[in-house]
């Protein structure tokens, strides 16, 4: 586990603001910093690049149909079936506005995640 943003940030918070709160929001901000969410180094110390990015991507699509990372491909096409069938636009075509668009954006999302790991798996891996 990372300390060094959250031991650094509740350091800075109190010379900075002189006062327990400083204190609290410095580590606050210094754990988000370990953790990635800052644009600084990724929890785990992940390496950047193509390969993280396309292991980025991956976590996501699978986040999308949750399916696990070593699911088969029946279970994956099982999750995609159960997803779009969920948020299908023409499911909501009688619906608001706001709603029919959220489907659309949600499908979308379904078949982009689907087609990331369907495309993963035809790809040899190095």
């Amino acid at each position: 586990m990372r300390v060094y943003g959250k031991v650094l940030g509740a350091l800075l918070g109190w010379v900075l603001l002189r006062h327990p709160a400083g204190l609290v929001l410095g580590a606050l901000l210094g754990h988000a910093f370990d953790a990635g969410w800052l644009g600084g180094r990724r929890a785990g110390g992940a390496a950047s690049g193509p390969r993280a990015a396309e292991a980025s991507d991956l976590a996501a699509a699978r986040r999308v149909l949750g399916v696990a990372e070593d699911a088969s491909d029946e279970e994956v096409e099982r999750a995609f079936r159960k997803r779009i069938s969920e948020y299908h636009p023409d499911k909501v075509a009688g619906a608001a506005e706001e709603i029919r668009t959220l489907a659309e954006t949600r499908a979308r999302e379904i078949n982009r995640a689907y087609e990331t790991l369907l495309a993963a798996r035809r790809t040899p891996r190095r």
